[in-house]
C-alpha cells in the first residue's frame, strides 16, 4: 500500500502557534489565580477579579422548599399564580446579595412547590422570615412638599432653576401658539426632551387644573384656543390648549346600602341570592331618607358602611354601568324602589343631591419644575392605605382604539372607595404602584375614578403587560406559602467538600500523569504538560462564563479530563504504529494526528450531544455536570489537536527525533 506523504509546515508557523498557546496559558493562569500570580509581582498594579462562583454544596447555605396553597385559586389560574409567587421570591432572595440564587417551581400530584437554594446564606431564620411573608402591593401618593428647612442658599438655588424653567416654558408657549397641531407638537417635544411632558387630558373638572378652568370661564376663551399664559402648577410650568367643553352634566350626591351574596365580587358571605333578596326586602319595608344612614351602618357590607353609605359626589360614568343608570334615573331625594344588581351584589341607592358640572377637554405641554426634593433628596412617596389586600384581580386587556395592551385592575368595595378618593385628590399627579418596595408603575391621574376599576396604560409590549399583571396578582391573590422542608449546609461542610474535590482532582491528575509518562514516554510527558494547560483553560472558561461550580460540576470536569487524556491516547497509539512501521518522527507525527482525528471527533461529538440533552431536560445538579462536561470536551479537543500537536512538533525539531524509542519504537 502506498504511503501518504505530509508536507512539513515552516518552522516559524509552529513557533508562532507555540507562542500564542504559551501566552494563552499565562493569561488563563493570571485570570484564574490573580492573587497567586499577578498580584505577587512587585511594581504591578493590583488586579481585582471576581472569585470562582461556588454552589450550595461547596460554599454552604440554605435549601428551602415551600408549598403554595392553591385552594382558593381557580385551577386555570394556578400556574400563573405560582409563576407570580416565583417572581416575587426571586426578587426577595436577590436582596440577600446571593451569588446566583436558584428558585424553581414544581407541580407533582397537585402539590405546587417552590424550591429555593441560597448559596452563602447561613442565617436561615432571616431567609425564612423574608421569603415566607405575603408579597406586599402598595399604592402610594407623591409627596411633593420638601419637609426640611431650606437655607437661603438652597432656596436661591431652587429659584434660579425655576427661573430657567419658566423661561423655557415661555419660549415653548410662543412656539405652541404658532403651530397648527398643538397635540402633535406637545407629544413630539416631550419625546425629544425628558424634562417636558405633553399629552391629552380629555376630561378635567378641577383639582390642580382649577386655575386653568377659572381662567377659561373668566376670559371666555373660545374652544380651540391655546391659552396665552404659562400656569405655575405644583410641579410644572404648563401650557394648555382649550379644546372644548364637554356636554353639561350633573354630578350626583349618592349613598347606598350593599347586600352581597356568594359569588359576587369581593363578597365574603356564604348567603345565596335569595337570602340577599330577602334582606333587601326587609330594608325596603322601613327605609326612608332619615334612617338611611343608620340602616346602611347596620346592613351595608362595604367600606362606605361606617360613613352611613355615603359615596360622595359621583360623576356620570363614575360607577359600574347598572349602578350608574339606576342612579341617574332617580329624582333628588328618592330611594330606589327595588334592588339594583351589580357584580358586587344588591344595592339600594339614595340620591341625596345633584348639581351641574362642566368638564373640559384640554391638551398640555409642561416643563418640569425643580423641586426641593430634586436637589435635596427625601422620601418622595407616602402610603395611602390602599394596598394589595383590596385588589381582587389584574388582567391584560387591549385599548379598543389603538389595540395597545394595558392592565385592568379590579378592587373590592373598600378598595374602590379608597381608589376613588385617592384619584379625586390627585388629578394631574402620579400615583405609584409598589410591589415589594419597588415601583412597577407610576401612571398620571387624569380624572376621579369610581366603581372599583382602573387601568394602567403605558408603552407596554404584550409580554410586559402580562408580566405586570402577573406581579400584581402575585401581590393580591391569597397564595400563602408553607415551609415544608429546610436544610442548612454549613461553611465547614462546604469547605470540606471543596477540599476533597480538589484532592480527588489532584490525585486523578497525578495517577494519569504517571501512567502517561511511563507508557508513552516523551509524548506522555507532553500530554501531562498540555493537560495542565487544559485544566487552566477550563478555569478561565468557568470565570468567563460565570459558571457556578458544584460537586456535580467538579465530577464533570474530572470526567472531561479523562476524555482529554483519551484523545491523546488515540494520537499516541497511532504515532507508535507509524514510528514502528519505519516512518521518521515528523512524518509519523502528522500521520498520527490525521488518522486519529475522526475517532476523536466522533467520540467527543456523541458526548456533547448527550451533555446538551442532559442540560436542557434535567434539574440543576445534572445541569452543572452537563455544563462542565461540555466545556471540558470542547477544550479537550483544542488541547489535544492544537497544543499537544505543536509541542510534539517542537520536540521533533530537536535532537529527540534521533531517539525513536522516546516516541514508542
Amino acid at each position: 500500500m502506498k504511503r501518504r506523504t505530509h508536507s512539513i509546515r515552516p518552522r516559524w508557523i509552529t513557533w508562532a502557534t507555540a507562542t500564542a498557546c504559551f501566552v494563552l496559558f499565562l493569561f488563563s493562569t493570571v485570570v484564574a489565580f490573580p492573587n497567586q500570580t499577578w498580584n505577587r509581582v512587585p511594581g504591578l498594579p493590583p488586579l481585582s477579579l471576581a472569585d470562582f462562583r461556588l454552589g450550595l454544596d461547596l460554599q454552604g447555605g440554605a435549601h428551602l422548599v415551600y408549598e403554595a396553597d392553591m385552594s382558593q385559586i381557580a385551577e386555570a389560574d394556578r400556574d400563573e399564580a405560582l409563576n407570580g409567587v416565583k417572581d416575587v421570591i426571586e426578587r426577595r432572595v436577590n436582596a440577600f446579595g446571593v451569588a446566583e440564587p436558584l428558585v424553581q417551581t414544581t407541580v407533582v400530584d397537585g402539590h405546587y412547590r417552590v424550591i429555593i437554594e441560597l448559596a452563602g446564606v447561613l442565617d436561615i431564620s432571616e431567609a425564612i422570615k423574608q421569603i415566607g411573608e405575603t408579597p406586599i402591593l402598595e399604592f402610594k401618593e407623591q409627596n411633593l412638599e420638601y419637609t426640611g428647612d431650606l437655607t437661603e442658599e438652597q432656596q436661591a438655588q431652587i429659584d434660579a432653576a425655576n427661573a430657567l424653567e419658566k423661561t423655557k416654558a415661555d419660549g415653548l408657549l410662543a412656539d405652541a401658539r404658532s403651530v397648527t397641531d398643538f397635540l402633535q407638537f406637545a407629544t413630539d417635544t416631550a419625546a425629544a426632551d425628558p424634562e417636558t411632558l405633553g399629552g391629552d387630558l380629555p376630561s378635567v373638572s378641577g383639582g390642580v387644573y382649577q386655575a386653568v378652568i377659572d381662567d377659561i370661564t373668566k376670559n371666555r376663551y373660545a374652544a380651540g384656543t391655546v391659552l396665552p399664559n404659562v400656569y405655575a402648577l405644583t410641579n410644572s410650568y404648563s401650557i394648555f390648549k382649550y379644546v372644548e367643553p364637554s356636554t353639561d352634566t350633573n354630578e350626583m350626591q349618592l349613598s347606598h346600602i350593599l347586600v352581597c351574596f356568594q359569588g359576587a365580587t369581593g363578597c365574603a358571605s356564604d348567603r345565596d341570592q335569595i337570602g340577599a333578596s330577602l334582606i333587601i326586602s326587609e330594608i325596603l319595608s322601613k327605609v326612608n331618607g332619615e334612617n338611611f344612614a343608620d340602616l346602611a351602618m347596620q346592613y351595608s357590607e362595604d367600606g362606605a358602611a361606617e360613613a352611613g353609605g355615603d359615596l360622595g359626589w359621583i360623576q356620570p360614568g363614575g360607577t359600574v354601568p347598572a349602578f350608574d343608570a339606576a342612579a341617574q334615573a332617580l329624582a333628588v331625594g328618592a330611594i330606589s324602589t327595588s334592588a339594583v344588581e351589580t357584580e358586587y351584589g344588591y344595592h339600594l341607592i339614595y340620591k341625596r343631591g345633584e348639581r351641574p358640572i362642566t368638564t373640559y377637554h384640554l391638551q398640555h405641554l409642561s416643563v418640569r419644575k425643580t423641586l426641593a426634593g430634586d436637589l435635596f433628596p427625601f422620601e418622595q412617596w407616602q402610603n395611602t392605605g390602599l394596598s394589595g389586600k383590596q385588589l381582587e384581580t389584574a388582567r391584560v386587556e387591549f385599548d379598543p382604539n389603538t389595540g395597545a395592551p394595558l392592565v385592568s385592575l379590579n378592587f373590592d368595595s373598600e378598595g374602590g372607595e379608597l381608589f376613588a378618593e385617592l384619584t379625586g385628590a390627585h388629578i394631574g399627579e402620579q400615583i405609584a404602584i409598589f410591589l415589594d418596595g419597588e415601583v412597577i408603575s407610576a401612571p398620571m391621574v387624569q380624572q376621579r375614578i369610581s366603581g372599583g376599576q382602573a387601568v394602567i396604560t403605558g408603552d407596554f409590549t404584550l409580554a410586559e403587560a402580562k408580566l405586570l399583571a402577573q406581579r400584581l396578582n402575585a401581590g393580591a391573590l391569597p397564595v400563602p406559602v408553607t415551609l415544608v422542608s429546610q436544610q442548612t449546609v454549613g461553611p465547614t461542610l462546604g469547605q470540606e467538600s471543596l477540599a476533597k474535590s480538589i484532592d480527588a482532582a489532584l490525585i486523578g491528575f497525578g495517577l494519569v500523569a504517571l501512567f502517561m509518562i511511563l507508557y508513552y514516554r516523551l509524548p506522555g510527558a507532553v500530554a501531562v504538560l498540555t493537560l495542565a494547560g487544559y485544566a487552566v483553560l477550563n478555569l478561565l472558561a468557568y470565570k468567563g462564563l460565570d459558571v457556578t461550580i458544584t460537586l456535580a460540576g467538579v465530577a464533570g470536569f474530572i470526567l472531561s479530563m479523562g476524555m482529554a487524556v483519551d484523545a491523546n491516547v488515540l494520537i499516541f497509539e497511532r504515532l507508535k504504529e507509524e514510528v514502528r512501521s519505519g516512518r521518521d518522527v515528523p512524518s509519523a507525527l502528522e500521520e498520527a494526528f490525521v488518522r486519529a482525528w475522526p475517532s476523536i471527533r466522533d467520540g467527543n461529538l456523541t458526548t456533547l450531544i448527550a451533555s446538551f440533552i442532559l442540560f436542557w431536560f434535567s434539574t440543576s445538579f445534572i445541569k452543572g455536570f452537563a455544563l462542565t462536561l461540555s466545556i471540558g470536551v470542547l477544550l479537550s479537543m483544542f488541547s489535544a489537536v492544537v497544543i499537544t500537536r505543536v509541542v510534539l512538533r517542537l520536540a521533533s525539531f530537536t535532537g529527540a527525533r534521533r531517539f525513536p524509542w522516546l516516541f514508542g519504537k
